[in-house]
């Protein structure tokens, strides 16, 4: 069982920047490595996906709505994954969830993600 807990959430004006960090308890590790994602939800809306990347960290995949604000990378371990806001909006608001997916690749379904942290929350003021 893999814990992740992410970190770095807060309230923000709009236009301000913010970071999310998420920490495995655990290395994660499989015989083909695993992708990480960041999805969101907001109040009375859907689970939405944000942005993923691969195992390697050389394959990213972002949301319409948040590419060209937000970056997502990974460390050198492959057990933390960030995600770097810029330029954030009102609309930004939301619970932010870190994932983990069997996978190697960066995918976008959430179920195809196994392990799930608990969330933090992410307020921008406009």
């Amino acid at each position: 069982q893999v814990q992740l807990t992410e970190s770095g959430g807060g309230l923000v004006q709009t236009g301000g920047s913010l970071r999310l960090s998420c920490a495995a308890s655990r290395q994660i590790t499989s015989n083909n490595g695993n992708g990480m994602g960041w999805f969101r939800r907001a109040p009375g809306k859907e689970r939405e996906f944000i942005a993923s990347i691969s195992w390697s960290g050389r394959d990213t995949t972002y949301a319409d709505s948040v590419r060209g604000r937000f970056t997502i990378s990974r460390d050198a371990y492959k057990s933390s994954a960030y995600l770097q806001m810029n330029n954030l909006k009102p609309e930004d608001t939301a619970v932010y969830y870190c994932a983990v997916t069997p996978s190697a690749g960066a995918p976008r379904g959430p179920s195809l993600y196994q392990y799930w942290g608990q969330g933090t929350q992410v307020t921008v003021s406009s």
